[in-house]
């Protein structure tokens, strides 16, 4: 039996409070919701996740170092650490696997500071305004790119 490639979705600080936290903005899905979506997805795909949210930078940059070299790609939303942390993007510089940075609203049509992100240089793709959709579509997306790797590596 083979292993399984695992896509890593790195979540940041609030996004425990999904489904409680300004529903009118984030809708009422959980974080666990938004697990069990990507778990589902990712095993259609033949991949494993490995989910986690921390609201602290120190841990997330930690998950970023651990899974570094195993994770086929990242789903990152960093949450307000997107707009502030240059020590996460410098973890995620690290990565070879291909990032996707996701956010369950359209942060460029909200307040002027969430329009910049430390993680967007370092990403593949960015997906915003999709709701808890937008983990699916990237988990799709990474799915497809280490399968298109993975055909041209053998194709050598």
């Amino acid at each position: 039996m083979s292993v399984r490639p695992t896509i890593a979705v790195l979540n940041g600080p609030n996004l425990n409070l999904l489904g409680t936290r300004e529903p009118h903005l984030y809708g009422t899905a959980t974080l666990a919701d938004i697990e069990k979506s990507c778990r589902r997805t990712a095993d259609d795909l033949g991949f494993d996740i490995d989910f986690r949210q921390s609201n602290h930078e120190g841990a997330l940059i930690d998950a970023v170092h651990e899974l570094r070299e195993s994770a086929a790609g990242f789903v990152v939303n960093a949450a307000a650490y997107t707009h502030t942390s240059v020590a996460l993007h410098d973890a995620l510089v690290t990565v070879a696997a291909p990032i996707v940075e996701v956010h369950l609203t359209n942060v460029h049509a909200r307040e002027e500071f969430r329009h910049h992100s430390f993680v967007a240089p370092v990403a593949k793709a960015v997906i915003a305004g999709c709701g808890p959709d937008g983990y699916d579509f990237a988990v799709r997306h990474l799915a497809a790119l280490a399968l298109d790797t993975e055909k041209k590596e053998s194709s050598r």
